[in-house]
Parts: structure tokens; C-alpha cells; sequence
């Protein structure tokens, strides 16, 4: 292990300062107060009391509390690991969930890479993950309060070590890139990038670019893979060399910014679009442009499961086999990773052809069927009643039917749930609610129709 090292001229990503935690008077206390389950957000003010007239540096009682909260909150992604972990508010923001770090880990095993290096590795969640799998992982940081943290949380792991370095100039010194940087500039002289390279070149990189800027009033997210940091073309350097590649991008990239000859694969946990990750060379799997995978949430999720399709985006055939129809039967609305991943129509024709699976509109991700299908892939709704988006007699509709709770889901129409609701139930409050009745409204269009859909939640 390489420890990071600390510099005052490098700017951290979050300000919270890990020295007083990670002295041993400081490891000490925040270790023994996890171990007692001592910490509540509600008591944090009496515990800060109680430990600064135990004689504990102000300072310190402040780190501490911070890293308690903040294994509290990192528990959904890293379980029982976060008991022992270091964090930070921004890596954890970011960092990737440990049940989908462990299928990162495995393209890489399964593709017989031995050495990865994880540039931008943040809290190390995905090194973790690599290291379990007896990979030789070199988890480069260029934050040096977050390589801090990652040096501390890969501890446990002899095949890992931690780098506090850019991630394009230590890429650079590894033999991956050619000897100029993206902009034009000279390579770094061996001495600019931090000591402590892991020995010999990796034959796989991973990384999870950094997708906020920081300014004097904090910090903003950004969607231009070119403002990552590294940008998306940094990316594609490293895939052009031929090494497998994996990077972790938002789920929000546009189709027309994947990059060509590459696998994407949008992930969702729960329900949740957590991520699309861009597979390069030898963990890009043959036949597969595009996958949608769903997982389930928990300590122990469901089975993974998984569409894809061999073709680009905007080339699939799936939505004239697929078709377009009517509403009635049953109502589906797809997982959002399907969504993404522009699969709709795929998944109407593979698992919903015998069934007169059918899209209500080619640019709507809703579609029907005339039975229910259970599929990891969509939610079903029973159709009840079928109505014109009309504000006026949908309230009359609510009143008639005595409407007391409405929920409202809506796609394709230029409308807010919260508006739409307001304007429904106008009138209606208090009048016999705990005897009233609650329905589901699915608002949308079909071609230049706007229609209001009243369903039952499965």
C-alpha cells in the first residue's frame, strides 16, 4: 500500500479534514463509538457534549460525528463493510453500490485481467470489489483527503495499493497512452506523478469519472462527458491502445454521445437507474450493443436480469415487430434502465408477443398487453377506465367516483403529477377521506391524444 500523500496545493473535492480521524487518538474513539451503535442524528449534539467534557479536541469530536453520520448513510450502499470504512460526503455521493462493484469486479475476472488499475477511484468501492477477486489493483486518486480515505479502506486488501496522482499523467507513465497528453501538452517528467506505480503495465483500467465542478459556492453536477474528469475522450485513448477498458458514466448520457464499438449497459437497483457503464475490447461482450440489467435491492437481491440487443441505437427493427396499439388489458411501465437503454420495443416483441403485447405510442415508453405477464422488467397495471385528458370532467370524474386519494404517474405530457392533482382535488379534502377511495391515474398521450388512464397497481 501506498499512502496518500498530502499537499496543500492540490484542492480536495469535499472539505471535511480526515487528520484528527485518522490519528490514533481519533481511529481510536470513532471505532469504539461504531462498535457501541453510540451514534443518532438526533443525539449528535448531547454525544458532542458528552465527548468534548471527556477531554476530546473539539476538532476531533467534529471529524468523528461526521464519519459516524456518514457510515450510518453509506450502510445502503457498502452494508456491513461501512462499519469500518472511511468517508467523505462527495465519494459517497458518487461512490458505486458493493453488489454492482462486484459485477464490475467480474467482467474483469471473467476476461482473464490480472492487473487493473481504478483511475479516479474515490472511496475505492470498485478496488474493494476488484480485490476481493485476488486482481492486482492500483487505485489511483488524485484528491489527496480521498486517497486518504481509499489507502484506509483498502487496508484490508494485500493486492491493492493506493496512488495519490493525476489519473491521465500516472496513465501516461504506465506505457497506456501515447506520450502526450489530450491537449496537446508534453508528458509529465517520471518526478511530477506520485511514487509508488504498481509493477508492471495493468491490462485493464476502470474508471468512474468525476461528473461536478467545484466553485467558491460549492459544488454543481455537469453532463457533457467532455467536463468529466477524466473527459470521455480520455476513455476512448485508453481503448484505442486495446486494454479492456470499463468506465462508469451517468445514466443520463445521451445515446449519440457512446462512443462506437463499445457495449453500454445501463444498471438500475430497486427500481433506481444508478449508472450505464461503457465496455471497451476484451470486457465487452460479443453481439451486445446495448443492455438494460436489473437488480434487486436489499442484502439479499433477487437474481440479476438482463436484455440486450445486438443493434446501435435507433437501428432496432424490435418496434414494428412490436407494433402500436390501443389501450385496454393491461398497463406496463418499463424499468428505467430499459428505458435508457432504448429497449422498450425489444422487450414488448421478446416477452410480450403472445399476449398482443403492443406499444401505445413509438415515442411513449408505456405499452399494453391483453394479459398479465410477470417480468422483472416492467411494472403492471390493470387497465380500469380509459379517459381524455380534459381537466374539467376529470374532476367531475373525481367527485362522481369519490375520489379521496389520487396518485399520478405521467409520461409524454407537459404537466406536473403535483399540479395535475392539485387541480383534481380542488375541493375534495375532507370530505370523508378515511372512507373515501384511492385510485392511480396514468396521464400520457397516444399520437397527438392526451389521455388519462386510470389503473390498479399490481
Amino acid at each position: 500500500m501506498v499512502p496518500a500523500e498530502t499537499s496543500s496545493d492540490q484542492p480536495s473535492l469535499d472539505p471535511t479534514d480526515l487528520s484528527p480521524v485518522l490519528s490514533p487518538e481519533g481511529w481510536a474513539l470513532l471505532n469504539r463509538l461504531s462498535a457501541e451503535g453510540s451514534y443518532r442524528e438526533a443525539d449528535a449534539l448531547s454525544l458532542s457534549t458528552r465527548l468534548r467534557k471527556d477531554g476530546h479536541a473539539p476538532k476531533l469530536v467534529s471529524a468523528v460525528l461526521t464519519q459516524l453520520r456518514l457510515r450510518g448513510k453509506a450502510e445502503a450502499k457498502f452494508g456491513p463493510f461501512a462499519e469500518s470504512m472511511v468517508l467523505t460526503q462527495a465519494g459517497l455521493e458518487q461512490a458505486t453500490r458493493l453488489q454492482v462493484a462486484a459485477l464490475h469486479a467480474g467482467r474483469f475476472a471473467g476476461a482473464g485481467v490480472r492487473h487493473v488499475a481504478d483511475l479516479g477511484c474515490g472511496l475505492g468501492a470498485d478496488s474493494m470489489a476488484m480485490a476481493s477477486l485476488d486482481l492486482q489493483v492500483t487505485a489511483v486518486e488524485r484528491d489527496p483527503t480521498v486517497a486518504a480515505a481509499a489507502t484506509v479502506n483498502l487496508m484490508p486488501f494485500p493486492t491493492a495499493q493506493v496512488v495519490c496522482a493525476d489519473a491521465v499523467q500516472w496513465a501516461q507513465q504506465a506505457g497506456a497512452l501515447p506520450a502526450e497528453l489530450p491537449d496537446g501538452g508534453p508528458s509529465p517528467e517520471a518526478g511530477e506523478v506520485a511514487e509508488g506505480g504498481a509493477q508492471g503495465a495493468p491490462d485493464g483500467f476502470w474508471l468512474d469519472p468525476a461528473r461536478r465542478v467545484l466553485s467558491s459556492s460549492g459544488s454543481s453536477r455537469v453532463f457533457d462527458p467532455e467536463v468529466f474528469s477524466p473527459p470521455l475522450s480520455f476513455v476512448e485513448q485508453l481503448a484505442d491502445s486495446g486494454v479492456a477498458v470499463g468506465v462508469k458514466m451517468g445514466p443520463g448520457i445521451p445515446h449519440g454521445a457512446v462512443p462506437a464499438g463499445c457495449e453500454a449497459q445501463w444498471v438500475s437497483v430497486g427500481g433506481e437507474v444508478t449508472e450505464a457503464v461503457l465496455w471497451f475490447n476484451a470486457v465487452a461482450r460479443p453481439n451486445v450493443r446495448r443492455a438494460a440489467l436489473v437488480l434487486g435491492s436489499g442484502p439479499d437481491p433477487a437474481s440479476p436480469a438482463e436484455i440486450t440487443s445486438p443493434q446501435d441505437f435507433g437501428d432496432s427493427h424490435a418496434a414494428e415487430v412490436a407494433g402500436v396499439g390501443g389501450v385496454g388489458g393491461w398497463l406496463y411501465e418499463p424499468d428505467g434502465a430499459v428505458i435508457r437503454a432504448g429497449l422498450v420495443a425489444d422487450l414488448v416483441a421478446r416477452e410480450f408477443g403472445g399476449v398482443r403485447g403492443r406499444l401505445l405510442d413509438e415515442h411513449i415508453a408505456y405499452f399494453c398487453a391483453d394479459e398479465q405477464v410477470e417480468t422483472p422488467f416492467a411494472r403492471a397495471y390493470e387497465v380500469l377506465t380509459v379517459m381524455p385528458y380534459h381537466v374539467k370532467s376529470l374532476r367531475r370524474w373525481v367527485k362522481d367516483t369519490g375520489v379521496t386519494r389520487l396518485d399520478i404517474k405521467k409520461r409524454g405530457m407537459a404537466v406536473t403529477p403535483e399540479e395535475v392533482r392539485r387541480l383534481l382535488m380542488s375541493g375534495q379534502k375532507g370530505k370523508g377521506a378515511g372512507a373515501g377511495r384511492h385510485t392511480t391515474l396514468v396521464l400520457t398521450r397516444v399520437g397527438q391524444e392526451r389521455l388519462a388512464i386510470e389503473v390498479r397497481p399490481v
